[in-house]
């Protein structure tokens, strides 16, 4: 019951005052499957892209975090071939930072923060990883070429 009211007031404020470049909805009736669409930030090889993102929130948020994952292909030191995100406010503690004073809005925020700042030091993709460490311009190059190629409307 705590969920649903917390879940309904999440949405309805995402609604009335998305962070910049972010939309939230509800993915057909389902209260605990959402969707997200997050902008690529400008001055970023995302710019332009936009980025589909799935939630799915669990049965005992807010005291665990919900599962978020792209669906639109994104070319990230952070992000999985299957859409998975490395970022510590996705994980329960100790190895996580998540906390139930978060919220779904910090968390989208968080994810638009790290597709503009990538942390090499904690990758899912190794190679590229060390390709945005060691060859920033040919990074740059392929992510804009994927955003080109699948974020592209």
């Amino acid at each position: 019951m705590q969920r649903a009211s917390r879940l309904k007031r999440e949405l309805s404020l995402l609604t009335a005052e998305p962070p910049p470049g972010i939309t939230c909805w509800q993915n057909e009736s389902q209260l605990d499957d959402l969707r997200a669409q997050i902008l690529g930030g400008a001055d970023t090889p995302y710019e332009k892209g936009i980025f589909d993102l799935e939630i799915v929130v669990p049965e005992r948020y807010p005291f665990e975090p919900p599962k978020i994952r792209f669906l639109t292909p994104i070319y990230h030191p952070n992000i999985d071939s299957a859409g998975r995100i490395c970022l510590d406010v996705l994980k329960l503690p100790p190895k996580g930072a998540w906390r139930p004073s978060l919220n779904i809005s910090t968390l989208l925020t968080s994810i638009q923060l790290l597709m503009a700042e990538p942390n090499p030091d904690d990758p899912l993709m190794a190679d590229i990883s060390s390709e945005y460490k060691y060859n920033k311009q040919l990074f740059l190059r392929n992510a804009r070429e994927w955003t080109e190629r699948h974020a592209s409307q």
